[in-house]
Formats: structure tokens, C-alpha cells, sequence
């Protein structure tokens, strides 16, 4: 069984709308990463910020098979607590962790960090890595029971950096250029901050019509 959680409590200051409520295309933001995710995995859990704001996700999305409502761990902590609360009601041993604004989100990336993370059986997740280093932790697949007792050390600690979990992980880097048969251009890791990023998104949207 594949799992995949979806961090969709954060209240997006810069772009000034709630990311899983934003229309995109037709749809909720939160509906096309639901809707991609499925093709790639057997369950998704919804990460709220509160039990309130499930309920709202809730009635905005449905309540199909396969798909769980949950809220943050810890009110207010940030994604480490989204990332305990979604990870701990996850039924996969492998989890893919994301945001909830990712409109290009490539099911069959997925399907591969799946792959890696599941072959190799001395590491505990499968996370990309740009060539300057930079890494995409909400873009990752993780050993379940492993990231749920790295995140509550976070926590305990007062950690609440999403790299924090990372680092009492064994963690197979993969390149983002070997993901790229896949995906050329990448777009599956572009993600909406800013005004500026939605109307780009738009633009890509149409080219990929």
C-alpha cells in the first residue's frame, strides 16, 4: 500500500488566498493534488491546521474512498506537525509527503521516488536534490514509522523547521536530473507563493494543453 499526505493548513501570507480553497483551472488547488496523487497512490490524508478547518477541506473536496481528513498534531507548529499528524494516519510503510499547490504535480515522479525509496533498505526516504543542494523535503517519499519518531523529536525539542525530521534520517539524495525522463522541465516541483506564481502557473498551463 502507497500513502501520500498533503500539508493543506497553511494560511499563505504572500499570495494573500488560502492555497487548498485557490481556483485553479477550473478546480480548488487542493482538488488537482488530490486528483494527480490518486493515479499514484492508494490513500491520501489531508492535513488541516485544526479540526474546524478539516471539516471546511472536507466539504470542499468530498469524502471519496481513499481519501482521510486530519488536523495538525500541535496547533499552530507549522508542518512538522501536519507532517506527524498525516504520517501517523497513513496505512503505507512509504509515505509521499507535499504541499497542496502544486498544479503540475507529476504522478509518475511519484512513482518513482516510491521505487527508490522502496528499494533501497537501508535508507528511510527518497528525497530530490537540485544541483546546488537545495532539497525538496514536501516533495519526498519517507519511511513511515521513522518520520513519525523524527517529527515528534522536532517537537519535543521545539523544532519547527521541516528539515529538522531530516536530519535523524538515512537519506538516499536522489538528482533531479535522473527525474527528468520523467518530467523535462521539472514543473512537477512548482509550487504557488506569490501572486506572480499563479499567473506564470497559468501561462505553463495553457503551453501544456
Amino acid at each position: 500500500m502507497r500513502s501520500a499526505v498533503i500539508l493543506a493548513g497553511g494560511g499563505s501570507r504572500r499570495l494573500g488566498r488560502e492555497k487548498a480553497r485557490l481556483e485553479f483551472e477550473g478546480k480548488p488547488l487542493l482538488c488537482w493534488t488530490i486528483e494527480r496523487l490518486r493515479l499514484a497512490v492508494d490513500e491520501v490524508i489531508v492535513v488541516a491546521r485544526s479540526e474546524e478547518h478539516a471539516g471546511r477541506l472536507k466539504e470542499l473536496v468530498g469524502c471519496g474512498d481513499g481519501i482521510v481528513f486530519a488536523w495538525d498534531s500541535v496547533a499552530g507548529f507549522g508542518p512538522v506537525a501536519g507532517l506527524d499528524a498525516g504520517m501517523s494516519r497513513a496505512g503505507g510503510n512509504f509515505v509521499f509527503a507535499t504541499a497542496c499547490d502544486l498544479p503540475f504535480l507529476s504522478p509518475n515522479v511519484v512513482e518513482m521516488l516510491f521505487s527508490l525509496a522502496e528499494e533501497n533498505e537501508g535508507c528511510d526516504a527518497a528525497v530530490p536534490q537540485h544541483p546546488n543542494g537545495y532539497v525538496e523535503p514536501l516533495h519526498s517519499v519517507y519511511r513511515r514509522e521513522r518520520m513519525v519518531s523524527a517529527c515528534r523529536k522536532a517537537i519535543q525539542s521545539g523544532e519547527r523547521r521541516i528539515r529538522s525530521p531530516l536530519m535523524e534520517l538515512c537519506i538516499n539524495h536522489v538528482p533531479v536530473e535522473r527525474l527528468q525522463s520523467l518530467d523535462a522541465k521539472l514543473l512537477t516541483f512548482f509550487n504557488l507563493n506569490t501572486p506572480e506564481d499563479l499567473e506564470r502557473a497559468r501561462v505553463l498551463w495553457a503551453k501544456t494543453d
